[in-house]
């Protein structure tokens, strides 16, 4: 089998289950009790959050360890608007992840937000001078995913950062799909705020982390014992926090190396494809996009029945974002680039990670034209 849903989940790397194997065996304690076993754990939990901290580059207090990316999405946008009464107004694009968009909409319904969607071009990207005219004196926030989980376009958060910085407005960025494949440093890209979850790094699924820097009002979602500096109640999963620490140091270490062989894979896949297949159209941006997803469009052809053509290829992939698996209705993000809802419906990502071979990428784009011509063979009977 050749797994290429990588943007879905990833297999726990052995590093970081050697790493926190200690933490559910010898070091098992609460790092709240008072007590050798619990200092050990406490310790523990320190060295996954300075680990964090420096691959961030913040502050180790500025790190709030939490059980994913969605929660992680939801306390900074929640904690955020709900904490800072400047006004109610949050700006964000139109193809948030779920995560975002629908803690927005929870937002706007419950709270009274005021949410301003930013389109994006055909090739996903936000423009900068639409987010400068969209931002108020009553803009609250501003949040703007790193990189797309389903189209892989990449934004340039730098710039995007640097125009609400002028306007001394806090941006939170979705970093999940980014996290193990582009720079990290939170100081050079100008956010306030980002979220990373673990299972796209090669962790176990369940562990995640906020970097929000610590001079922003925080409303937390959970309250209790004041875990995380009162940001994020609950006994700590210090086995969680480690295994992401561990997998977060381990990608950024192997960053470079892997983003270019893998850029070498995806620009393989996409022009086979691209060539194999008339009328195939590749979603995102050509070139500024992640360096292992490679998406697709097939108009004619139905996308679920290509995904169960290419697993009897022995292929696994994906439509989109497994949020929205089994979802009827066509992805909202290729809606916002411009597609026509039957082409959107017609949607394949191929994501992989850095451990997938150039062999297995071949055979793979092999199967995905060969599984879409006899797709398209079989609508034309």
């Amino acid at each position: 089998m050749i797994y290429l849903d990588a943007a879905a989940t990833t297999e726990v790397r052995r590093e970081v289950l050697e790493a926190m194997w200690p933490l559910l065996t010898a070091d098992y304690g609460n790092p709240s009790s008072h007590h050798t076993v619990g200092e050990s754990a406490a310790r523990a939990l320190g060295y996954a959050r300075r680990l964090v901290a420096g691959e961030l580059n913040c502050k180790p207090n500025d790190v709030v360890f939490t059980s994913g990316g969605t929660e992680a999405d939801n306390l900074a946008l929640k904690g955020i608007a709900l904490a800072t009464p400047r006004g109610k107004h949050i700006v964000a694009s139109a193809i948030e992840h779920p995560a975002v968009l629908d803690t927005l909409d929870y937002l706007k319904r419950v709270h009274g937000f005021r949410i301003t969607l930013l389109p994006v071009t055909e090739a996903g990207l936000v423009d900068e001078e639409a987010l400068r005219g969209a931002l108020t004196e009553d803009t609250t926030l501003c949040t703007i995913m790193y990189a797309n989980n389903e189209v892989g376009t990449v934004q340039p958060i730098p710039a995007l950062a640097a125009v609400c910085r002028e306007r001394r407005i806090p941006f939170h960025t979705d970093a999940v799909q980014a996290a193990g494949w582009l720079p990290l440093d939170t100081a050079k890209l100008g956010v306030d705020a980002m979220s990373i979850s673990g299972h796209k790094l090669g962790a176990p699924k369940g562990c995640g982390v906020l970097f929000v820097r610590s001079r922003l009002p925080l409303e937390p979602l959970i309250h209790g014992g004041g875990q995380e500096r009162g940001k994020r109640s609950g006994t700590e999963n210090v086995a969680g926090a480690v295994a992401l620490a561990t997998a977060l140091r381990l990608v950024q270490e192997e960053r470079a190396a892997n983003s270019a062989g893998s850029v070498t894979r995806r620009d393989y896949l996409i022009n086979a494809v691209l060539n194999g297949v008339d009328g195939a159209i590749l979603t995102g941006h050509p070139a500024q996009r992640l360096p292992n997803v490679a998406s697709f469009c097939f108009p004619g052809a139905s996308g679920e029945a290509i995904l169960l053509e290419l697993e009897r290829a022995g292929v696994v992939s994906s439509s989109g974002s497994a949020c929205a698996a089994g979802a009827s209705e066509p992805s909202e993000v290729l809606l916002a680039l411009g597609l026509d809802p039957e082409v959107a419906q017609t949607a394949l990502r191929l994501s992989w990670t850095a451990a997938t071979t150039d062999a297995e990428i071949a055979l793979a784009a092999r199967a995905v034209v060969s599984s879409v011509k006899a797709v398209q063979g079989i609508g034309t009977r």
